[in-house]
């Protein structure tokens, strides 16, 4: 057995847990917040037999595309202002992070 752990933007989140819910996946989803462009993000915990993984890699992939977003870049804060950059960037969003962890137990009450 294994836990799936996929950090998605929230821009996808929806898509995504219809998919799995359509694939009789059981996910719980978390609120997140990502460090980089501090924007939402959506944490799904999925837990799936060995097999299943490939499967359920492929439904995420299908459904969390990256794509190219404008974004204004956050002030610094205490540090050198010499090289802040005012204007809007364009910089790849979305897509998912996905960790894979051994589970050696599994319990449902």
């Amino acid at each position: 057995m294994k836990l799936v752990v996929a950090v998605v933007q929230d821009q996808d989140s929806n898509r995504l847990s219809n998919a799995l819910t359509k694939n009789d996946f059981r996910a719980t989803k978390l609120a997140s917040t990502g460090g980089f462009l501090r924007s939402g993000n959506t944490t799904f915990l999925i837990g799936v037999e060995d097999g299943l993984v490939p499967n359920l890699m492929d439904l995420i992939r299908d459904n969390c595309r990256s794509r190219e977003q404008m974004v204004a870049p956050v002030s610094p804060m205490g540090g050198n202002a010499d090289s802040y950059i005012p204007y809007p960037v364009e910089v790849e969003v979305g897509g998912a992070t996905i960790f894979v962890l051994p589970i050696e137990q599994f319990h449902h009450f």
